[in-house]
């Protein structure tokens, strides 16, 4: 039996079904089981709890043989530094825990690129000093260093993977970028030169069951990305390509606008409001973040298969299909 948190968000979902798929018994611990609909149509066995509540915890993980915890909060402005690392990293705690404790073969962690925050030599590798630059990777940086220890000090094998920019069906963060360069509203802040690494969904989920399975993987970290990067003139470009539109020409200095995201947060955050406009989109355009996979590559036999084009192409075709694009 397998057991996945996260599997009513997108990465985790895709991972549920592939291991359903492919005939695997799965287990999804959830909060909310009114988001579980397409994990149950698929034959997983739902369970209902917090990854940072041990009771439920340790009774999701009886009987488990293999985890991939992949459950996080993402970069909701109006959540605060302290919920943030409770789940990001507290649950991470929990959760390991409870899988030491119940003689789990391997868990698999879910980190980020971000620790490493803006690349200054790319391409990075694992070895690259961290640099987290908001809280979200402040957290999902504490989380990993929870991962690196039980890596170092117990008997429970465990592999962490640092995905980069995720795309693919199901996923919406991106939309934001199709819909503003679909409708000629692109603004580019800044040269638009820095470096941006994405991996396609299909591509990561191999990535990750091999950290599941891969015999060396356990006890290692590992970058998961696709094979290039491009810089964000070229990401535009391409994404104006695959929509058959005019690729973005507007352009406006990054600085003024960085200066305004700080000045929103500053107002928003004490009334407990979400910013329209906040410091981190902003780094969007001022951060490089290029990796090389050749760790993954030669020690567990990553291998991503769709290029950039392509899997831009599959994101907006889901798109298209579901109503979010014309």
């Amino acid at each position: 039996m397998i057991l996945v948190t996260g599997g009513t968000g997108f990465t985790g979902s895709h991972v549920c079904e592939r291991l359903l798929q492919h005939g695997k018994r799965v287990r999804a611990l959830v909060r909310d089981p009114a988001r579980a609909a397409d994990l149950q149509r698929w034959g997983a066995q739902i369970v209902v709890g917090d990854i940072r509540d041990e009771t439920a915890v340790t009774a999701a993980m009886a009987g488990i043989d293999t985890v991939y915890h992949i459950a996080a909060t993402f970069r909701q402005e109006n959540i605060s530094r302290a919920d943030m690392f409770a789940i990001n990293a507290d649950g991470v705690r929990v959760m390991l825990d409870a899988a030491e404790q119940a003689g789990v073969g391997r868990f698999v962690h879910c980190s980020t690129v971000g620790v490493h925050g803006d690349i200054d030599d790319p391409p990075a590798d694992e070895t690259a000093p961290y640099k987290p630059g908001d809280d979200y990777q402040d957290a999902k940086l504490a989380g990993e260093k929870i991962a690196i220890a039980y890596q170092k000090d117990s008997s429970l094998p465990v592999a962490i993977f640092r995905p980069a920019g995720i795309h693919g069906p199901r996923d919406l963060r991106f939309l934001k970028l199709f819909r503003a360069i679909e409708n000629g509203r692109w603004i580019t802040f800044g040269s638009g030169e820095v470096l941006y690494q994405l991996v396609y969904i299909d591509d990561l989920v191999d990535g990750i069951l091999l950290c599941g399975t891969h015999p060396n993987a356990a006890d290692e970290t590992f970058i998961l990305t696709g094979r290039e990067a491009v810089t964000l003139n070229q990401l535009t470009a391409t994404i104006a390509a695959v929509l058959d539109v005019r690729p973005p020409r507007l352009r406006f200095p990054v600085m003024p606008v960085y200066l305004a995201g700080w000045a929103c947060e500053m107002v928003c955050k004490p009334l407990g409001i979400e910013p329209p406009l906040y410091r981190r989109r902003v780094d969007f355009f001022r951060k490089t973040r290029s990796f090389n996979i050749i760790k993954a590559q030669s020690e567990i036999d990553y291998s991503p298969q769709v290029t950039l084009e392509a899997g831009l192409r599959r994101t907006a075709a889901w798109y298209r299909a579901n109503g979010y694009l014309k």
